[in-house]
């Protein structure tokens, strides 16, 4: 019996979630899905610019699974563009990284992005501080465009998310 697949941790979450190629009618295409894990990977290795080793700690994974996610990833990404296939991102086993916060006085915490998209916390749990910002560990911070934050600019509401699709 094989294990069971363990979430890994996913914190961008693409707006746009399907590509199809120009000139090709809808009803002759093909498609390629693509998991939510296998998105971070590729974002972590190809667009950050992370060694596998970074990529697999961010995603809270072994080195040699980041390396499978992401050779599958990239496996599907190239018969889409050389077969002229559609790209779907969907489903996975994925979590969604927790939201990072710290106070004037240094203390820091989590809350799970489930709690923090539907209400900031209002002051630091330790020193009672209002003065709180979000304190993300992993560089870009909030602002960076698609990242899943709880003080993203254009925040993205339970609905948009799409929160049943996160918990497969």
């Amino acid at each position: 019996m094989p294990r069971p697949i363990k979430c890994r941790r996913v914190s961008f979450f693409p707006q746009v979630r399907y590509f199809t190629p120009a000139g090709v009618p809808l009803k002759d295409l093909q498609e390629e899905c693509l998991c939510m894990e296998e998105v971070e990977a590729i974002r972590l290795k190809d667009l950050e610019g992370l060694e596998q080793e970074q990529g697999a700690e961010r995603m809270h994974v072994s080195r040699p699974t980041f390396q499978r996610v992401l050779t599958s990833a990239r496996q599907k990404i190239a018969a889409a563009l050389l077969q002229g296939k559609s790209i779907r991102i969907e489903g996975g086993s994925f979590e969604i990284s927790p939201c990072h916060f710290k106070c004037f006085s240094g203390h820091e915490w989590d809350v799970p992005f489930e709690t923090a998209i539907n209400s900031l916390p209002q002051a630091c749990p330790t020193c009672r501080i209002t003065d709180i910002t979000c304190s993300h560990q992993f560089g870009k911070g909030c602002e960076s465009n698609g990242h899943i934050r709880c003080c993203q600019r254009n925040r993205l509401s339970a609905e948009q998310i799409n929160l049943s699709e996160i918990k497969e």
